[in-house]
């Protein structure tokens, strides 16, 4: 899932960055509403994570414009407004989901698990190929009955094939959904971590890699 977390208070967006990220979420931050809109111009986010009172561009005003492209990104908004009628007021703009400040990272990660499911076609709880089972919700995969070690990047591209169901998926299109603009387009990052998992998988092999198209569970 890729997710823009748009916060002016740096100390809390890059927290809120780093939980997702070990969620195994490729996110991008931006510090105010103007970045905000222009991050959102050039990448198509399943969720954008949106403080309600920003500097720059106000957060009404960055929901406005995304609910407004038509574009499948989905809005959770934050405020430190608690209010029943700040929610509504929220929820009137377009946002899918509101969510007061202070909160429990669990609780922002399940939401924005649920908005995001909203964005593609909807997926079994358990991804299943073979003897090979995947958790997304509890973040656990095993091969055969016998629990696998993998990484939050590992995990997040096993998913994103598994989801593929057969589907042959480019490296740039994993790039792109999986990590985040800090990745070098250039490097051999998917590649590498898709040997790493291979790896992890053991045999018979799971991934098919596909000369100049891209991988596919097979």
């Amino acid at each position: 899932m890729r997710v823009l977390v748009v916060e002016d208070q740096t100390e809390l967006a890059d927290s809120v960055a780093r939980v997702l990220r070990r969620e195994g979420m490729a996110v991008d931050v931006a510090y105010d509403g103007a970045a905000a809109l222009e991050r959102t111009g050039v990448v198509d986010y399943d969720v954008v994570v949106l403080d309600r009172d920003l500097p720059e561009v106000h957060g009404d005003d960055v929901c406005r414009a995304l609910v407004g492209r038509a574009a499948p990104t989905r809005v959770l908004m934050l405020t430190a407004s608690s209010t029943i009628a700040e929610r509504v007021e929220g929820l009137g703009l377009g946002a899918d989901d509101y969510l007061p400040k202070p909160f429990a990272y669990a609780e922002l990660v399940a939401r924005i698990r649920a908005v995001g499911r909203r964005t593609t076609p909807a997926a079994p709880p358990i991804l299943v190929h073979g003897d090979l089972r995947l958790d997304p919700a509890q973040r656990i995969a095993t091969r055969a009955g016998a629990r696998l070690s993998l990484s939050p990047k590992e995990f997040a591209v096993l998913e994103y094939l598994l989801t593929g169901q057969g589907r042959v998926i480019s490296a740039e299109e994993l790039l792109d959904r999986v990590w985040d603009e800090a990745a070098d387009p250039f490097t051999t990052t998917v590649k590498a971590t898709i040997n790493r998992l291979r790896a992890k998988l053991g045999d018979p092999p799971v991934i098919e890699t596909l000369n100049r198209s891209g991988y596919r569970v097979s």
